[in-house]
């Protein structure tokens, strides 16, 4: 009697945490693949919702789900990759509590660590500007928003002073810019006059653009109408404004201008990361180029995907629905392929796009359908569309509480 053979299965190690990341955990079969996840973040961030957590709107616990808990039997590790070796391999890494370096070899390798704010190279934008892409730069832009409300309310500040501290500027007219300026000034309407009575006409909101219009990716009409509504709000609108350097509490123009203010928000779009930089695989400005498959052509045991990777011949959007799609493709994919079973190459399904403008009013574009809806009516829309994306039950609890919350209480302006 012949003894069984028990083989390993392929280990499939994953690089990153984020919506690409998150649904290959979600497909990918557990009983065909060993699964480490390689990160140095512990949990998924649900980042269209950041602005809102920025004023109050929505907790930041709300839009976090643990890494280990998305799905059970998979290996996280903490930590950082910095050299990827395709020939043997085999990645090395370094642990983000203590700084061990270490090894780890796979099978199969994804890459989906996305990619970092976008600082041009100006001077002082790393050391003044506020970012919003993680959980901790929500967390700062809340504490600086109270804290210049706070130093505002001071007796003995001259009003000259109190209006440098209450203006909010705000760099990028993408739809990170957008919505924080919405959020910011939904909380300036709805809060501050409450909590600190006679500041709220001194405040100012600005936002700044390089180009001709805001929202690019977006409808002329949505666009026009968005710039329409923020001009209603007394949202101060610069357009073809370009930043020369960033100084504390000031921003320098290529046409010699200075403005000063308490806060500047920088959010002008993304840039590899280091690791993405350093790697000798063929890019396409900064990002790694794949075939269909999602696989790097010169490594066919590596796939990229999600705003560290773009597809050959193709135009895609850096977006969280790009990347969730992304993600449940490949581990369907990778299950397939474990069955010996025929694949299919990659399809991107724009299901549109939606921003919170502000005042209970949100865009909405669906290429497909030929739909452009803006409104109180899109409102309720954006937020259902959010509620079923939220990855775990807990999440779309805990953020349809806060919302509930929010309308009834108000928001917390405390500071800790």
């Amino acid at each position: 009697m012949k003894a069984e053979r028990h083989t390993e299965p392929p280990h499939v190690v994953i690089l990153g945490s984020g919506f690409a990341a998150v649904m290959i955990l979600k497909k990918i079969n557990l009983k065909e693949y060993r699964v480490s996840v390689v990160s140095p973040r512990n949990h998924f961030l649900f980042t269209p919702l950041l602005p809102s957590t920025t004023v109050g709107t929505v907790e930041f616990r709300s839009i976090i789900e643990p890494i280990r808990k998305t799905r059970k039997g998979i290996d996280f590790i903490p930590a950082q990759c910095m050299e990827i070796d395709p020939e043997s391999r085999r990645i090395e890494c370094e642990g983000v509590e203590v700084g061990t370096r270490f090894s780890l070899d796979y099978d199969k390798l994804v890459i989906a660590v996305g990619a970092e704010n976008n600082t041009f190279g100006l001077p002082g934008v790393e050391e003044h500007a506020l970012f919003l892409k993680e959980l901790v730069d929500a967390r700062n832009l809340r504490e600086r928003i109270i804290s210049c409300m706070e130093r505002a309310d001071l007796p003995g500040i001259s009003e000259q002073e109190r209006k440098k501290l209450l203006h909010f500027m705000i760099v990028g007219g993408g739809p990170t810019g957008v919505e924080f300026a919405a959020e910011l000034h939904d909380l300036i309407e709805e809060s501050m006059e409450e909590n600190y009575p006679g500041l709220s006409r001194l405040v100012k909101i600005t936002l700044y653009e390089a180009l001709p219009t805001i929202l690019g990716a977006f409808d002329q009409e949505l666009r026009s109408y968005t710039m329409r509504h923020f001009d209603r709000q007394g949202i101060d609108l610069q357009l073809n404004k370009r930043v020369k350097q960033i100084g504390e509490g000031w921003l320098e123009f290529d046409d010699g201008s200075v403005e000063e203010g308490g806060l500047i928000l920088w959010s002008t779009g993304y840039s590899p990361t280091p690791l993405v930089e350093r790697l000798p695989f063929q890019k396409d400005r900064g990002r790694m180029i794949t075939d269909e498959y999602l696989c790097v052509p010169s490594a066919p045991d590596i796939y990229a995907l999600g705003d560290c990777a773009t597809i050959v011949s193709q135009s895609l959007p850096q977006t969280a629905q790009l990347a969730m799609q992304a993600g449940k493709y490949l581990g369907s994919t990778l299950n397939r392929k474990a069955k010996g079973k025929e694949i299919k190459p990659f399809k991107f399904n724009n299901l549109g796009m939606l921003a919170y403008v502000g005042e209970n009013k949100a865009l909405a574009e669906v290429p497909k359908a030929h739909l452009r809806l803006r409104g109180a009516i899109t409102y309720f829309f954006w937020r259902s569309a959010y509620l079923t994306r939220l990855v775990s039950l807990k999440n779309k609890v805990l953020v349809l509480f806060d919302w509930i919350k929010t309308r009834v209480f108000g928001r917390d302006m405390s500071k800790f």
